[in-house]
């Protein structure tokens, strides 16, 4: 990690200048000298309580022994630890407890913990349940279940997928149905009773905290005891593990949430991964089974107010692929420096009389090495970037917290997705550098892999990003979005091409961005959903491929022409290598866009 923070560093201060939010009211407390304090705690807790025991948590998976979760205990004091930094609630107001910090401060010290150990987890499930709750939750909602979130007595967990649904949420079929006459007067909320499945359940059972608040969906049946069919009957409730009063203390009643079983994954193994029963009966409560729950909001809009969390945390598995990249980008750094092996080719061919050369000597190993690099870093510019767009979006003049939303809107399946494919090549070719020993235990490289393949499904699959970018955002309030970021890439263009070491990168990415804008077109010019999407994901990959583009050219923007420092030539030589090995493809990625190919939609099943 010590290559992390001066690459933070240069990013928050150099490109983004992260410190001129302190002159807003809201962080107005705050200084660069404060910033550097958080990054300071928060990589001194990763350095001492997550990075040495990374291999610990993936060899000793949690276990149920039919009554609780066993985790190790590096794990708990880990969430102590960071539960007493209070990150938590960085980014809150003073007055329920926070630090009123910029989330983009906050984004920034978060990859301290993702790179040490994503799997022991740093609170992003629990922040984003208690922000939902801030938006959406009523007063008490705030008060009971979110500020013991922000506090740490509290967890957090979202629960959305079902065993027989999938992704599918319109066949979401966990029943919500009001419990007793007087249900609508509960304080916490409209009480009901929810019975149903939950699978996948990320930190759905543990003892880390007192209590774990659940936010599930589920459907209100109607008059004729149907479920609504499609997304518009879903609504969304709280049902904690133990049940509180109104000033959040355990009643000391259990809530119908059984654990059925411990899911175990490729990667992430150091947290539980779970499928919930509710209301399966084996908890009664008050004598009935049944799990209760309160409403958040009103019936029916239960994945609207999800979505604020979701899109919460699609910003977060961006980073934490990105993060894991990195990390596999630094143990194949440092192993491609020490490692001798191989001598260079000569004119007279390779002379074994010659001693061996470390292996970063040999241009294929800087290939994969520029090749990571280039991802990584670009990836984690574009997540801080998007992060600095989520404090415009609180903080600044009407006007400009409008176009931060909508930036953010486009660009937010990219921030996603993109890096969960890319940093997950980036982990393949440190594999690929430690060769043999890269396949062993021995090296951390083969479970940074793991831990990131499972990024391309969590928060949605790279597929139903791909759809979301074509199908909805890049077309949405008349393509404004769209537009809106293409004017931000003009821009970098236009001031990249008046710096001559840099003309040639703005005149590629212009042609990219005419490149992407044709096949949008194309892509939509039968207006039918379905010749559209087809190809959903090579238009992904093209548009990511250009957003990346863009942040590293407007990344250079912020060098001195001629570099001084090595880290600066290092900036350099990496968007050059994106420029000349990855911008490329955009053309062949575009093609199948641009003739909405069908060869894969109409493929029939009984020719596979």
């Amino acid at each position: 990690m010590s290559t992390l923070r001066p690459t933070l560093e240069f990013l928050l201060y150099d490109w983004l200048h992260a410190d001129r939010l302190t002159e807003r009211p809201r962080f107005a407390d705050h200084s660069r000298e404060t910033f550097g304090a958080v990054l300071d705690t928060c990589e001194r807790i990763a350095r001492e309580k997550y990075a040495p025991f990374n291999r610990l948590v993936d060899t000793e998976e949690p276990r149920f022994d039919g009554e609780r979760v066993i985790l190790p205990r590096a794990t708990h004091e880990a969430h102590d630890a960071y539960v007493a930094s209070g990150m938590l609630s960085a980014a809150q107001d003073y007055d329920i407890g926070g630090m009123q910090l910029p989330y983009t401060i906050e984004a920034a010290a978060g990859t301290f913990f993702t790179t040490a150990s994503v799997s022991i987890g740093g609170g992003l499930l629990t922040i984003g349940n208690a922000n939902l709750l801030l938006a959406h939750g009523t007063e008490l909602q705030k008060r009971v279940f979110a500020l013991n979130e922000f506090s740490g007595r509290f967890s957090g967990t979202m629960c959305l997928s079902e065993p027989q649904a999938g992704s599918s949420l319109s066949d979401v079929a966990t029943r919500a149905t009001p419990d007793g006459e007087d249900f609508e007067g509960d304080p916490l909320g409209p009480r009901y009773r929810l019975k149903g499945n939950k699978m996948w359940i990320s930190a759905g059972e543990h003892e880390l905290a007192e209590n774990i608040v659940h936010l599930v969906l589920a459907k209100i049946p109607g008059a004729d005891g149907r479920l609504v069919p499609g997304t518009r009957g879903i609504s969304l409730f709280i049902v904690p593990k133990k049940l509180v009063d109104t000033e959040g203390r355990l009643t000391g009643e259990r809530n119908d949430i059984a654990l059925a079983g411990l899911n175990h994954k490729l990667g992430w193994r150091g947290t539980t991964n779970t499928l919930l029963n509710f209301g399966e009966g084996r908890y009664p409560v008050r004598g009935a089974p049944g799990a209760i729950g309160y409403l958040v909001g009103r019936p029916g809009e239960g994945l609207r107010c999800m979505f604020h969390m979701m899109n919460e945390a699609r910003i977060g598995i961006g980073l934490a692929a990105t993060s894991l990249g990195l990390a596999g980008y630094y143990a194949s750094l440092e192993y491609a420096r020490n490692r001798p092996q191989g001598r260079p080719v000569g004119p007279a061919g390779k002379d074994p009389a010659q001693p061996q050369v470390r292996i970063i000597e040999h241009a294929d190993i800087k290939r994969m090495l520029l090749g990571q690099k280039s991802y990584c870093e670009g990836a984690l510019a574009l997540l801080l970037q998007c992060a600095r767009l989520v404090d415009e979006q609180h903080t600044g003049a009407p006007q400009a917290a409008d176009e931060a939303r909508l930036l953010l809107e486009v660009l937010t399946p990219v921030a996603k997705s993109w890096p969960s494919e890319f940093c997950l090549e980036a982990n393949s070719l440190a594999i690929q550098i430690l060769g043999g020993y890269g396949y062993t235990r021995d090296f951390p490289v083969e479970q940074y892999w793991r831990d990131n393949r499972l990024n391309m499904i969590h928060e949605g699959t790279h597929g139903i990003q791909a759809a979301d970018l074509l199908g909805r955002k890049v077309v949405m309030e008349g393509g404004k979005g769209l537009l809106l970021l293409a004017g931000r890439v003009n821009a970098t263009i236009e001031r990249a091409i008046q710096q001559p070491h840099l003309a040639q990168h703005a005149n590629a990415l212009g042609q990219a961005l005419q490149q992407v804008g044709a096949a949008t077109k194309a892509a939509w010019a039968t207006g039918n959903p379905a010749d559209a999407l087809a190809n959903a994901v090579p238009y992904m990959q093209a548009f990511g491929h250009l957003v990346i583009a863009w942040t590293w050219l407007d990344v250079l923007l912020a060098l001195p022409a001629q570099p001084v420092q090595a880290q600066d030539e290092g900036r350099l030589r990496a968007a050059r290598y994106f420029f000349h090995y990855e911008l490329p493809k955009i053309p062949a990625w575009l093609q199948v866009v641009q003739t909405r190919d069908a060869t894969c939609a109409t493929m029939p099943e009984d020719a596979f």
